[in-house]
């Protein structure tokens, strides 16, 4: 078993002021990695990742109940990329600028999508897939790093 160390550190000089900081989380017990990075082709939506609670059932999944850590990165310079975080019954999307990445701490009970503007933190739902689209008309690589205990 191993740790991981994420370490996420924000850092600006405004009006000659240094503001930011630096947060880091260990996260114990890490036995797998599935680490990849693949090309999205512009006007087509490509699964980048899929879970499930039993992994070899389904072809190439991954063991949702053990991800502990999930990261896309979007590797364009130039391009963004939009990301659907898809659960067993719902999704939400988020859009990535160049060279961004969006994280995960879990796969497990990670998320839940609403149609409206109250949250009421109801029942999370767990990772079904991960999907991205290129939101230009050029091909975009994706960074995937998602780390299982």
């Amino acid at each position: 078993m191993a740790d991981l160390t994420t370490t996420i550190t924000e850092s600006v000089t405004l009006n000659g002021s240094t503001r930011g900081s630096t947060n880091t989380i260990n996260t114990t017990g890490i036995v797998d990695v599935f680490e990849r990075i693949t090309t999205c082709a512009h006007s087509n939506t490509t699964t980048i990742a899929t879970f499930a609670t039993t992994p070899h059932t389904s072809a190439g999944a991954l063991d949702v109940e053990n991800t502990a850590y999930v990261r896309i990165t979007n590797l364009s310079t130039t391009d963004a990329l939009n990301v659907a975080i898809v659960g067993t019954a719902t999704n939400f999307q988020v859009k990535l600028r160049p060279l961004s990445s969006h994280v995960l701490f879990n796969g497990e009970a990670v998320f839940v999508a609403e149609a409206d503007t109250t949250p009421n933190f109801a029942s999370f739902e767990n990772l079904a897939s991960i999907q991205a689209r290129p939101s230009s008309s050029t091909d975009i690589q994706v960074e995937m790093f998602v780390a299982l205990t």
